[in-house]
């Protein structure tokens, strides 16, 4: 008898269900952005960049790395994360040849996979930057969080070094 009687639109309630069913199952797989970056997503980003951030990815062709790059552009000022992860069959030694982007003012940053350092990441334009390298496993990787601004509001030296540190956490948890 509860067939007979009308849901929505005047069709039978069995319909109905049938339908709103059906929408939960279709919904959730169109309703959400690409997620093409296997360590950090979209939105994820944006909260570290301060603005909504469009991510794009390039995979790893011989000798390369595979990038991920979120770009958030705000009043004048580019908010950028890079992210570079490679394979290694000597990660300890491969990120020691990295380690001297760093230079003399790498710091150790302990909990952060294996070996991570932290250092300033500055452009000769004169935009402010942050650095991790280090290693999971056979995996080596580089999270750099930048600004095309010196004196950026939102991404100063403190922020930085605060946001940098919660991207590599999460890159290198996702490595594990």
């Amino acid at each position: 008898m509860e067939n007979n009687r009308q849901g929505l639109i005047g069709f039978p309630r069995s319909v109905t269900r049938v339908a709103l069913g059906l929408c939960w199952l279709v919904l959730p797989a169109s309703a959400h952005a690409t997620n093409n970056c296997p360590w950090i997503n979209e939105a994820t980003a944006s909260g570290l960049l301060g603005g909504a951030a469009t991510g794009t990815v390039t995979d790893a062709t011989a000798g390369q790395p595979t990038v991920c790059a979120f770009v958030s552009k705000i009043e004048g000022r580019t908010h950028t994360l890079r992210i570079a992860v490679e394979l290694a069959s000597d990660a300890h030694a491969r990120l020691g040849e990295l380690a001297h982007f760093c230079g003399t003012d790498a710091a150790n940053l302990p909990a952060i996979g294996n070996e991570a350092l932290i250092c300033a990441a500055d452009d000769r334009q004169g935009g402010l930057g942050e650095r991790v390298l280090g290693r999971v496993r056979d995996q080596v990787f580089s999270v750099t969080l930048s600004s095309t601004q010196k004196r950026d509001p939102v991404l100063n030296r403190a922020a930085l070094r605060a946001r940098i540190s919660m991207a590599a956490e999460q890159v290198s948890s996702n490595l594990f």
